[in-house]
């Protein structure tokens, strides 16, 4: 994994806008339609080509490929596995019961139509025994189009990362039937899922990208499956999430890989989130070389205080998020490269630090807070904020 060696370089979460048409293939092979597999592969092939030049030329260093094939940053599994069917009925967010003209409001402006809303509150459950297909089609399919995007971009990326969700979000979104006679438990249903996900794990370091897994369970669930019930039972699982993660990544080197943490991007009042001190010592149990955090936001602003605190191991980078992915205010590269600059002070090493955002602009197809024009924008200002904190951190301006 690269890091701020001698600048301070900027990567952004995962998920990118996606064309309009491919979000609507996406959808209709979530539900089962029929889908024409050559206009698929050329939506995807083209928008995975428009986001890694938009990527390029925005300034960002560590790019992907927008996660533009798959339906959602999780509920992509699904299509990849068998042992899911019916319906996950998942609790509803304590910010739709507490705040409901926000739940009326965010209803309306995000999914008005349903024959345009992706399966994120109604993914299937896991009804038997799960199984990763063997020949891994989807996920080659997505590499195959990355591959050919990044050898005929005008440009390149010091490096690139490819994401992909771990053990625990999945089952925390694709629930286990608790009829479901080959998992008794959640913990064997987790451990279960780390040992088929691990080919995709597997098969995406084998091709050179950072891994990326993708975790707001480890702080998102908090507000929902966990709403109401004491801290150390949310705590508790989260452990087991920790642990079913190193245990697919094993033979992964850890600075191979990043984790994710966040609260989820919407843009509501998030004010049953737990805070981040209680999950620091957890989260250091991963075997990764970078921790990806959510700190641009209103409500999560003073977290460097607790990273101060507790300030991540010498082996683990932090990438902190340093743009909302819900509002269209561009952040100013000033304020930009203040915060840079305040969590190099928070963890003592410049290198450590690479410039991030708080989550994905576009977690599921369709589903989008910011602009898409607005998002190439606060990409750059990432990009020119890190350039400012560069000179400020090392006394010269950028190559």
């Amino acid at each position: 994994m690269k890091l701020s060696t001698d600048r301070i370089i900027t990567t952004h979460v995962g998920s990118l806008p996606r064309p309009e048409r491919l979000a609507e293939i996406l959808i209709e092979r979530e539900n089962g339609d029929p889908v024409d597999a050559t206009e698929f592969r050329r939506e995807a092939e083209a928008a995975i080509r428009w986001v890694v030049q938009k990527q390029l030329a925005s300034g960002i260093d560590v790019g992907n490929d927008g996660e533009e094939p798959r339906i959602g940053f999780q509920t992509y599994v699904p299509q990849r596995m068998s042992g899911f069917g019916g319906v996950s009925e998942r609790k509803m967010l304590t910010d739709m019961v507490r705040f409901p003209k926000y739940a009326a409001m965010f209803t309306e402006r995000t999914w008005s139509d349903d024959r345009k809303r992706p399966k994120v509150w109604n993914a299937p459950m896991a009804q038997s025994k799960v199984r990763y297909e063997d020949d891994l089609t989807d996920i080659r399919f997505e590499m195959e189009l990355f591959a050919e995007s990044l050898r005929s971009a005008a440009g390149s990326f010091l490096e690139t990362f490819v994401t992909a969700a771990p053990p625990g979000i999945i089952s925390t979104t694709m629930l286990r039937d608790e009829a479901n006679p080959d998992y008794p438990t959640d913990r064997e249903y987790i451990l279960d899922l780390a040992t088929e996900m691990k080919k995709e794990y597997d098969y995406i370091a084998a091709q050179g990208h950072i891994l990326q897994l993708d975790a707001p369970d480890l702080a998102m669930e908090r507000q929902f499956m966990f709403q109401n019930r004491p801290l150390s039972e949310f705590l508790e699982r989260i452990a087991l999430h920790i642990e079913a993660l190193n245990i697919a990544i094993a033979d992964i080197p850890s600075e191979q890989v990043r984790l994710h943490v966040c609260y989820g991007n919407w843009d509501g009042p998030h004010i049953d989130d737990v805070e981040l001190e209680p999950l620091l010592p957890i989260l250091y149990e991963a075997k990764v070389g970078a921790l990806s955090l959510s700190c641009a936001n209103p409500r999560h602003a003073h977290d460097h205080k607790y990273l101060r605190k507790n300030p991540p191991p010498d082996s683990m980078a932090l990438m902190p998020g340093l743009i909302d992915v819900t509002t269209n205010y561009l952040e100013h590269p000033e304020w930009v490269a203040d915060r840079i600059c305040e969590f190099v002070d928070v963890i003592g090493d410049r290198e450590r630090v690479i410039a991030s955002t708080d989550c994905g602009f576009g977690t599921f197809a369709t589903y989008t807070f910011v602009a898409e024009d607005v998002v190439w924008a606060k990409l750059q200002m990432l990009s020119e904020g890190a350039r400012i904190a560069t000179e400020r951190l090392w006394g010269k301006k950028p190559n």
